[in-house]
């Protein structure tokens, strides 16, 4: 089973690691994320 059978699947699996970076980059107690969920 791959995650690259399709362009469906590849767009799901990007969605899926940009919602798990923004989740990240809120979690981080002195708010530098990756820029998007981090406090400026």
């Amino acid at each position: 089973m791959s995650f690259f059978q399709g362009n469906q699947n590849s767009f799901i699996l990007l969605v899926v690691l940009f919602v798990l970076l923004v989740i990240v980059g809120n979690n981080y107690p002195t708010g530098q994320g990756y820029g998007y969920g981090g406090g400026y």
